[in-house]
């Protein structure tokens, strides 16, 4: 909230600053007017009604707030309806409503260019190409914007939130379903995205890209396209988070790619297809995280090296975890898996025999993809448990040495 505060404390009101109400039966009946008589420290008020109005330029130091949730309407034109480029504004309280589609340029109901120490909170959005664009902005706050979309396919679609090389952005209590994806950031550092509700969107929840030193937690991630994809980017601290229900023929709770130094820690996985697929990631640390009936709670599919997987807890998934090479360079440590077969003869609460959590059927599914129909057969329980026995195409130290024998924080 700290970003929050300061945007307020940075507005600065001079003795003479002004309150410009703007309503159907006032002498200003539209924002733009009102914008254009502004000075930097007005508020403009704007009360409940009905205004069809576009390319609102804004590039002073003001609030514009709806008093009831008065709409604007884009009359699907293309272009914006607010275009911002200022420092210490505050746009509150709309319903922005029938943005136009273009794929020759970047257009949204607000559109924020070069600018710094901003609130945008308590919107609505619905029937917008995209809802915010960010560019080049820093020390910004989205907080508590309602966006609903209704996306039939990624080509014809946008962003909820579209941020491009900006840096200390919080993205808070906001609720995005009906687009391509409900969050996307690119060239997006040092910020942090929470208690966000993000579903029912046509490729992913969250989607970010060369994006540093971020944190993302307590938010969900639910029915979407393929869940949550983040990719080229260092430092990423993401807790707290559920991913769930997010079904398909390539769907993922959580994709990672070329991830380093990472932390991923006390989420849940509940019901996707895959939880966690992982390609070419190092050094993450993987701990308290739950994975509950998944098809693959985690598969990797490039090469990984030195990550630690540690006090989590794998429960009733089809496969625990899919692996496509015969080196290991991972540790799996003092997990929980309910396909442990073990036991704890001293009582220590540790499987006294190691828990190998690959099994052969997922490496032949891995290779055959059709043999999976084969899944509850005798058959695959045979070879399963002779690959247990006698490791062949699974690499030997790929094991959990100290398996504990409850689930973790339930």
């Amino acid at each position: 909230m700290k970003y929050l505060f300061l945007v307020f404390l940075t507005i600065q009101f001079s003795a003479n600053a002004r309150t410009i109400v703007v309503c159907k039966s006032c002498s200003i009946k539209t924002i733009k007017k009102a914008v254009s008589l502004a000075s930097d420290g007005d508020k403009i008020l704007v009360k409940k009604g009905y205004y069809k109005e576009t390319n609102i330029q804004v590039s002073k130091m003001i609030q514009i707030i709806g008093e009831s949730s008065p709409t604007i309407d884009g009359m699907n034109k293309t272009e914006s309806i607010f275009a911002v480029k200022a420092t210490n504004f505050l746009i509150s309280g709309f319903l922005f409503k029938n943005v136009g589609v273009s794929y020759t340029k970047e257009i949204a109901a607000i559109f924020i260019s070069k600018s710094r120490n901003f609130t945008v909170k308590s919107n609505s959005f619905s029937n917008v190409f995209f809802a915010i664009i960010l560019q080049d902005c820093k020390f910004g706050v989205l907080l508590s914007n309602k966006i609903k979309g209704t996306a039939k396919s990624e080509s014809s679609s946008g962003n909820g939130f579209h941020l491009w090389k900006c840096a200390n952005i919080r993205i808070e209590k906001n609720t995005v379903s009906g687009m391509r994806d409900g969050i996307y950031l690119e060239f997006v550092n040092k910020s942090h995205i929470s208690n966000n509700t993000s579903l029912n969107n046509i490729r992913y929840g969250l989607h970010f890209m060369f994006s540093n030193n971020n944190e993302y937690h307590h938010n969900e991630f639910k029915q979407n396209g393929a869940g949550v994809a983040v990719m080229f980017s260092k430092f990423i601290k993401m807790h707290h988070n559920t991913f769930h229900f997010n079904w398909g023929a390539a769907s993922y709770g959580l994709l990672l790619k070329e991830i380093n130094d990472a932390e991923i820690t006390d989420n849940y996985f509940e019901q996707n297809t895959i939880g966690i697929n992982i390609d070419g990631c190092n050094r993450i640390t993987y701990s308290n995280n739950h994975f509950i009936r998944n098809g693959w709670a985690i598969k990797f599919t490039g090469g990984c090296y030195a990550n630690l997987f540690e006090y989590n807890n794998f429960q009733h998934n089809a496969f625990d975890l899919s692996y496509n090479s015969r080196l290991n360079d991972n540790k799996f440590e003092a997990n929980y898996w309910s396909e442990y077969s073990g036991y704890d003869i001293d009582k220590d609460g540790i499987g006294d025999v190691p828990h190998r959590p690959v099994k052969l059927f997922s490496y032949i599914v891995n290779q055959t993809p059709e043999t999976l129909v084969l899944l509850r057969s005798l058959f695959v329980d045979i070879i399963n448990f002779s690959e247990k026995v006698s490791p062949v195409f699974t690499p030997d130290n790929l094991i959990d040495a100290r398996p504990i024998m409850k689930p973790i924080n339930q």
